[in-house]
């Protein structure tokens, strides 16, 4: 890390904060559970209830409902009310889907930048 500009470590300690920031959409979606919640919701479009979910990912109604309160509470998805029905989908307006996005392009291009300087991440004894 010596060898790297101070540019570079500007640009990895901006990453450094940007994935703090993206931490709990990752601990949300790290769950295998909860993955198998965002498949079932992929495939629906007009939103499930948890009844549905509960069907698609058989998981127990407590526990479709302790997961989509993480994934709700980290930005992942959204409900909305019909009625009495709650129906809970991926929200493309949520802006933590555009902050892991805009995470991820961020440490791609800082990857390509080192990896052209080769300065960088490599012991040039």
């Amino acid at each position: 890390m010596e060898h790297c500009s101070n540019d570079v470590k500007l640009k990895m300690a901006a990453l450094a904060k940007e994935l703090e920031a993206c931490r709990p959409a990752f601990l949300a979606i790290g769950d295998e559970n909860r993955q198998h919640i965002l498949i079932a919701l992929l495939g629906n479009f007009g939103g499930m209830r948890v009844g549905e979910i509960t069907k698609k990912t058989n998981l127990s109604r407590p526990a479709v409902s302790h997961h989509l309160k993480i994934l709700k509470d980290a930005g992942i998805v959204n409900m909305f009310k019909k009625g009495t029905m709650n129906f809970y989908f991926l929200d493309a307006n949520e802006s933590q889907w555009a902050q892991i996005a805009s995470l991820v392009n961020n440490i791609n291009q800082l990857v390509k930048e080192v990896s052209l300087n080769d300065s960088c991440g490599k012991n040039n004894d």
